[in-house]
């Protein structure tokens, strides 16, 4: 509640946006079926057009998936300078409804138009105005949700899917919830969708008929977090600014790799990318986390909680050195490895100094190649090491 009005919340979600911002420059392919993402086995699918999900081609497929379900497809490279010039108009739009808006990503946001009804009117015309500016001024489509909370307005704009708007009255709320299948929910992954069908649960509704304590002693603090978005309670406000909580960098190879030398050697390149993000953030990282793929798509993580948090990439590779060598040999060739950085703090205050002055000079240096990167970002400045690289980034 706000001021004693119930809230009116907006999820707006741009519809397959990178193939509608490519089909701009190319009306002639309106209506086909389009993947964008880069030519390759090894590629993965960044958007596809609903031509093309019809058959089964779902965003991060594998390119060599999405093309012998979809043979037909034209595949288009991205143009990520573009994305971000439209998702900036975008979002522009956005805030000229309501000074509320938190962005999710570079075609999707929460918008909180309770303040802007006696203005703009009820949340239904302003939906249908924000999708009509996105159609007329940048000729792009998108699907509206609104709903009270910010769960719920996700949950109808998906429901809205491709290019529509739906409304959830607040005094409807649990009625519509209770229709949706259980994977709806934020939090039901895999793993608790297993869990929650072998205690007979498939709906939302089974879900909010069972007893809360039940729930939780099954799937801990996340059956208690189900239950309540079950009966539909999300008091989450709109949040202006969002706080990053990770940092991280990926690299597929061109080939899956065995050689050691060679993935250590994409270690630290990745260590010295995501510690130079760190510092632009003027961030310290507590935990370090190293991912790795295999041949056969298996994924695991591990994390590492660092003696004092740091931005040095020295480091943080380090620390993912070290996990790397506690899993031993590998049982499969590596397809892609990743780093990230967790639990993110303000840097400046909480920095311990080393007694090695080996260390202080490190992070003077890294300080240095900061300074030249940001006046000479061609210039690709890295460590000596990493002066022939085989391997293509992600």
């Amino acid at each position: 509640m706000v001021q004693g009005k119930v809230r009116a919340i907006l999820h707006v979600d741009m519809d397959a946006f990178f193939v509608s911002v490519e089909l701009l420059t190319r009306p002639e392919l309106v209506g086909k079926q389009i993947i964008v993402g880069h030519v390759g086995e090894r590629s993965v699918v960044l958007s596809a057009s609903y031509e093309c999900r019809a058959l089964g081609v779902k965003s991060a497929m594998p390119m060599s998936i999405a093309t012998r379900m979809a043979p037909k497809a034209i595949v288009i490279e991205p143009t990520q300078g573009l994305y971000r010039t439209y998702s900036a108009r975008i979002m522009e739009i956005f805030r000229e409804v309501t000074p509320l808006v938190e962005q999710l990503s570079v075609d999707e946001a929460f918008l909180d138009v309770t303040g802007s009804m006696r203005r703009l009117g009820p949340p239904p015309v302003i939906g249908t105005m924000i999708r009509k500016r996105l159609r007329d001024e940048l000729g792009l489509p998108a699907s509206v949700g609104i709903a009270s909370s910010k769960f719920v307005a996700k949950v109808a704009s998906t429901g809205a899917k491709p290019d529509g708007m739906l409304v959830i009255q607040p005094e409807r709320t649990l009625e519509y919830l209770h229709t949706l299948p259980v994977g709806a929910l934020w939090g039901v992954g895999a793993k608790t969708a297993e869990v929650l069908r072998e205690m007979g649960i498939g709906t939302v509704a089974q879900l909010a008929a069972t007893p809360e304590n039940t729930l939780s002693r099954r799937l801990g603090t996340t059956g208690n977090h189900l239950y309540a978005l079950a009966w539909g309670r999300d008091d989450r406000a709109v949040e202006t600014e969002r706080e990053e909580k990770s940092i991280g960098a990926e690299a597929t190879f061109a080939v899956d790799l065995w050689d050691e030398e060679a993935l250590r050697r994409e270690i630290l390149h990745l260590g010295h990318r995501v510690a130079a993000r760190l510092r632009q953030a003027n961030k310290v990282a507590g935990v370090v986390a190293l991912k790795l793929r295999y041949s056969d798509f298996s994924t695991l993580s591990r994390s590492r909680t660092l003696p004092v948090p740091s931005n040095a990439a020295g480091e943080l590779v380090g620390a993912v050195e070290g996990l790397l060598e506690k899993l031993g040999a590998r049982p499969q060739a590596v397809r892609l490895v990743g780093i990230r950085a967790e639990k993110l703090t303000e840097a400046g205050g909480g920095m311990q100094l080393s007694f090695d002055p080996r260390d202080d000079n490190w992070r003077q240096a890294e300080a240095t190649m900061d300074l030249i990167s940001s006046r000479f970002p061609a210039g690709a400045l890295r460590p000596a090491s990493l002066l022939e690289r085989g391997q293509k980034d992600k």
